[in-house]
C-alpha cells in the first residue's frame, strides 16, 4: 500500500501530533476508514473556519466527531477538539476551550499542557511538553518572541503561536502585523479580520488617523461576501 499524505503541511505542523493518531500511515494493517474519514473532515474542517465558511465548518467538524466517536475512545475526541480550538486561538477567539475541557481528563499530559498553553495558563513544565513549532515562542523572552513566531514555516502553526502570545499578553506590535500578512497571505478571512481589528486599535491609540482609516479599508474589503449574480 503507498503511503499517501494526507493532509496540507500546515494541517500537519499545527496539529503536531494532535491528528497523528487520526491518520496514521502505514503498509500494514491498511488505516481504518474512520481514520481516513475524520482526518479528512478535520482538515477540511479548520480550514473552513479560517476561511470564514461558519456552515461548512460545522458540517466537517460534526463529521469529524461522528467518525471518532465510533470507537468510543475519549483521548481520541479530545485530541480533535484541541486541534479546533488552536483554530479559534489563532483568530483570537479566547474563551474557554470547552469542547476540549469536557475530555481534558482523557488527554495526553502533553494535550493537556497544549490546552493550558492555548489559555494562556501554561507554566515552565508546560512548555517542554509542547508542540516544537510552538515551544520556542512560549519559551522566547518577551522582546523575541515576534521572531520565534516569524521563524515557523507553516502558517498555522505561526497563527497559533500569535494567538497563543496575545492570550498571556506578549503580542507586541511586531507579532501582529506578522499575523495579519500571514492570514491575508494564506486568504483565511476569519483571523485576518480579527488581527486587523487588533491592530486598529493599536493605531487609534498612538493617535494614526491615517492608519487608521487605512486599516478599516482594508478590513472592509476582507470583510466583503463575494455576490453570486
Amino acid at each position: 500500500m503507498k503511503c499517501v499524505p494526507l493532509a496540507r503541511p500546515w494541517i500537519r505542523a499545527a496539529a503536531a501530533g494532535l491528528l497523528s493518531a487520526l491518520a496514521a500511515c502505514s503498509s500494514k494493517p491498511p488505516t481504518p476508514d474512520w481514520q481516513l474519514n475524520a482526518h479528512g473532515a478535520a482538515e477540511r474542517g479548520v480550514q473552513a473556519y479560517l476561511e470564514g465558511n461558519q456552515r461548512v465548518e460545522r458540517a466537517e467538524f460534526a463529521r469529524a466527531r461522528s467518525e471518532v466517536s465510533r470507537t468510543g475512545d475519549a483521548a481520541q475526541l479530545a485530541r480533535l477538539e484541541l486541534l479546533r480550538c488552536a483554530a479559534q486561538v489563532a483568530s483570537l477567539v479566547t474563551g474557554p476551550c470547552t469542547a476540549f475541557q469536557a475530555l481534558a481528563v482523557d488527554a495526553t499530559p502533553d494535550e493537556q499542557a497544549y490546552a493550558r498553553y492555548l489559555s494562556g495558563q501554561a507554566g515552565p513544565a508546560d512548555v517542554a511538553r509542547l508542540p516544537k513549532a510552538q515551544r520556542a515562542a512560549a519559551a522566547a523572552a518577551p522582546q523575541q518572541v515576534a521572531a520565534a513566531i516569524a521563524a515557523q514555516q507553516e502558517p498555522l502553526a505561526r497563527m497559533v503561536a500569535a494567538g497563543a502570545a496575545f492570550v498571556r499578553g506578549a503580542a507586541s506590535p511586531q507579532v501582529v502585523q506578522l499575523a495579519v500578512e500571514t492570514a491575508s497571505h494564506q486568504g483565511w478571512r476569519r483571523p485576518l479580520l480579527a488581527w486587523l481589528g487588533v491592530q486598529i486599535g493599536l493605531a487609534e491609540r498612538a493617535g494614526q488617523v491615517d492608519e487608521v482609516a487605512r486599516l478599516r479599508r482594508r478590513a472592509a474589503i476582507a470583510a466583503q461576501e463575494p455576490r453570486v449574480d
